[in-house]
C-alpha cells in the first residue's frame, strides 16, 4: 500500500559524492518527517539527516559539515526526499533507508515507513 524506494547509492573513491533519492508512493494522506539513516555491518541502525514538512533539519554530529554542505531536502509534490553527501569516507559505508512519518488514507495516525534500502561504499 505504501512503498519508499531509494536510488543513488554506489561505490564511490574516498572524497568523492553521491546524492541519494526516495520516492513515497501509495494512498499516503500527508507526509510529515523524512529522513535517512545508515546502517553498517554489525553495527546498529543510526540516523543520519531528518527533514520536516516545514523543511527544518538535523543532522547526526558524525555528518555535521561535511552533508550539511549540500543538505538533505524534499520536494512536498513529488514525495520524495534527498540526500547530497560529499566529501565521502570509508567510515560513511553502509546500508541507507529512507524513512518517512505518514499517514495512509485508511489512517487518523502517522506511521514510520521504511524504504528496502540502497548501499553505499566508499573506498579508501
Amino acid at each position: 500500500q505504501v512503498q519508499l524506494v531509494e536510488s543513488g547509492g554506489g561505490l564511490v573513491q574516498a572524497g568523492g559524492s553521491l546524492r541519494l533519492s526516495c520516492a513515497a508512493s501509495g494512498i499516503i494522506f500527508s507526509i510529515n518527517g523524512m529522513g535517512w539513516y545508515r546502517q553498517a555491518p554489525g553495527k546498529q541502525r543510526e540516523l543520519v539527516a531528518r527533514i520536516t514538512s516545514g523543511g527544518s533539519t538535523n543532522y547526526a554530529d558524525s555528518v555535521k559539515g561535511r552533508f550539511t554542505i549540500s543538505t538533505i531536502s524534499r520536494d512536498n509534490a513529488k514525495k520524495m526526499v534527498y540526500l547530497q553527501m560529499n566529501n565521502l569516507k570509508p567510515e560513511d559505508t553502509a546500508a541507507y533507508y529512507c524513512n518517512a512519518d505518514l499517514r495512509t488514507t485508511y489512517s487518523s495516525v502517522s506511521y514510520a515507513y521504511w524504504g528496502q534500502g540502497t548501499q553505499v561504499t566508499v573506498s579508501s
